[in-house]
């Protein structure tokens, strides 16, 4: 049994000093000129797959991408970049991580490193099928698909060199509870208990990390999943109707749902660690909670509401360029009434960066 690398990321004083960061990041004193990093997941990860498929659950329209270059709607769920695009740039790899679907990447852009994600995906099948997206399962056939490209171009030794020496993140679990137990059509609920549900997904996890060990990954990031009870959305579908728009709260039952659940991934990760591997479990409940308990301290007005439309149940097409958007969008913890803004991902990448640093050092 390897050793767990968790990483609880909760300093207040780490955060105090993310807020008068600048937003220009540096490169780590290492050599990234080999490294890509391959991403997996949903929405927090996905830099615009769903652009390239048939479903409901996109973002390539105005507001979203609203401080993007150019003001340019990628496809990603929030007004601006992801934490994955502030890593590659902090890895000195590129400015963005693109998506695998885009078929005008050039080679060079595989090589990289690209996202697999799709915005609404879950590690449950029935998830994806829920909105239409790609599911992990399919994510993972695209990756083989990716290393069969990158060999007949690149050849077999080096192909392997660069399949052994990225850096693997996986981001995804929220829809599952979220939207598909927790959701209006709760149909898991019915058959599963919550014990039982955590088991469910941690056999599609531990596959899921399997099948990368078994392709050559060497370092893994398996991402937690945030206080979902704190989610807008949830809040709203969650709440009596006074408490819906005056007393709006975290649903605490929610949450602690989701915080078991990162505690039992946390120790499938010890267990699937080997002697030429190292996976790593990056806990960003801590760092949502935080926020959500003073948000004021993080320089945040607004928690509980998304900044798109009236920030209670808007996601997708009903944040679209008709929708009221706030004045300041950095007030906000929340994007929509799902995704963060550009600047909480910010704050999560400082917290971050420094286990960052030891991931890309493979320690």
């Amino acid at each position: 049994m390897g050793n767990l690398h968790v990483y609880s990321l909760h300093s207040l004083v780490l955060f105090q000093l993310m807020l008068v960061s600048s937003a220009q990041t540096q490169t780590p004193a290492i050599d990234t000129s080999d490294l890509a990093i391959f991403v997996f997941g949903d929405s927090t990860v996905d830099p615009g797959n769903n652009n390239y498929i048939r479903t409901a659950m996109k973002s390539n329209f105005p507001p979203y991408g609203n401080d993007f270059v150019d003001q340019t709607p990628t496809g990603r769920f929030t007004n601006g970049r992801l934490v994955t695009d502030y890593t590659v740039s902090y890895a000195g790899i590129k400015d963005f991580v693109p998506p695998y679907l885009d078929p005008k990447l050039s080679m060079e852009e595989l090589l990289t490193g690209v996202s697999f994600a799709s915005a609404g995906s879950g590690f449950d099948p029935l998830t994806p099928t829920l909105s239409g997206v790609i599911s992990i399962t399919k994510q993972m056939e695209y990756f083989r698909e990716y290393k069969a490209r990158v060999e007949a171009s690149i050849g077999l030794e080096r192909s392997q060199y660069l399949i052994k020496n990225a850096v693997y993140i996986i981001s995804a679990g929220t829809n599952d509870f979220a939207i598909n137990y927790y959701g209006t059509s709760p149909i898991r609920r019915y058959t599963y208990s919550i014990p039982r549900y955590y088991q469910f997904l941690v056999q599609q996890i531990q596959k899921f990390i399997q099948d990368l060990l078994d392709f050559g990954a060497r370092k893994i990031v398996m991402v937690g999943i945030p206080p979902i009870g704190c989610l807008p959305i949830v809040i709203t579908l969650n709440s009596n109707l006074l408490d819906k728009f005056l007393k709006r709260q975290c649903i605490q039952r929610l949450s602690d749902v989701a915080q078991g659940f990162n505690q039992i991934v946390a120790q499938k990760v010890i267990e699937m660690e080997r002697n030429d591997s190292k996976l790593y479990h990056v806990d960003i409940y801590e760092t949502f909670q935080n926020i959500f308990q003073d948000p004021k301290k993080f320089g945040f007005d607004k928690v509980d509401t998304g900044c798109c439309g009236t920030g209670l149940l808007e996601i997708s097409y009903l944040c679209n360029p008709k929708s009221r958007l706030c004045t300041n969008i950095s007030d906000y913890v929340f994007f929509d009434a799902v995704h963060p803004t550009e600047r909480t991902y910010f704050l999560l990448f400082k917290a971050l960066s420094s286990t960052i640093d030891i991931i890309l050092q493979g320690k």
